[in-house]
């Protein structure tokens, strides 16, 4: 069977990936975005699991998945606008690669939620499984990306430890 090679050796951004990551305002929405996102979530979750646990609150929790759905597009699309602006392309940039790829999973997965919630192809019951399905890959998908941001935040550690000591050449002279 033959692997995927996975590339651990390039730096996460290069100096000018890094530089237009922080130019842009994409940065900034994502930073916003990504934590309202994880709120709607827990909310969402706990209304889920009330509703499978009791019966109660079927509609309070579909309306909490949609608006966890619709967050997450919004976040899926500013992602994508992020992505072009860095690296030049929407999706699967070779650093976020794996991270997209099981985006695309997440957005499948809360899309047929609506698909099932709007044409009641499921009872209430299996809709909300097919939530928390959702749900699960959404912190898969979460994990990777923190874990994509603290590389990032160590590879900048480095970077900065290593031009430190020629600042304070400068600062002697």
């Amino acid at each position: 069977m033959q692997r995927l090679p996975i590339e651990t050796t390039r730096q996460l951004y290069t100096k000018e990936e890094r530089r237009r990551r922080d130019a842009t305002s994409w940065t900034f929405v994502q930073g916003i975005l990504a934590p309202v996102q994880f709120v709607v979530f827990l909310i969402s979750l706990i209304l889920v699991l009330r509703y499978l646990w009791t019966g109660d609150g079927f509609w309070i929790a579909s309306l909490s998945i949609v608006l966890k759905t619709l967050v997450l597009y919004a976040i899926m699309i500013t992602g994508s606008i992020w992505e072009k602006v860095v690296f030049g392309r929407y999706l699967f940039a070779p650093a976020f690669f794996w991270e997209d790829v099981f985006s695309m999973a997440v957005l499948a997965l809360h899309t047929a939620y609506l698909i099932v919630l709007f044409t009641g192809w499921l009872p209430p019951f299996e809709q909300m499984i097919l939530a928390l399905a959702a749900y699960a890959a959404y912190v898969v998908n979460a994990v990777q990306f923190l874990l994509k941001l603290r590389r990032a935040r160590l590879e900048q550690a480095a970077i900065d430890a290593r031009e430190e000591p020629s600042i304070m050449v400068e600062y002697a002279q």
